[in-house]
């Protein structure tokens, strides 16, 4: 299984209400990808004040195995919610940190 961990430092002009718009949108996407097996998002919520970097929230996809994340990495659809994303992010692509585990 793959573990595919986006951590995003929002620009503080973006609306709580249009993060959670993407949020939504790659939810409803995984319930239709094959081999996508689980969404969540949220708010980062450890008590280790500054060690998040100000990557504050952000979401967890878990994948059957490799193939289907990267079927979901070239999905149109995903790589529109990812544009919408990094154009709301701090300094664009360097306010997005992506993590794949395999578990």
């Amino acid at each position: 299984m793959i573990r595919h961990c986006v951590f995003i430092h929002f620009r503080d002009d973006v609306p709580t209400s249009e993060r959670q718009a993407c949020y939504d949108d790659l939810d409803k996407l995984c319930k239709r990808l094959p081999g996508a097996l689980s969404f969540k998002s949220g708010v980062n919520v450890s008590p280790e004040a500054g060690m998040d970097k100000d990557y504050s929230e952000g979401f967890i996809l878990d994948f059957t195995d490799g193939a289907a994340r990267d079927a979901y990495l070239v999905d149109p659809e995903h790589q529109a919610i990812g544009g919408r994303i990094v154009s709301s992010a701090v300094g664009g692509p360097s306010g997005v940190f992506v993590f794949d585990l395999e578990v």
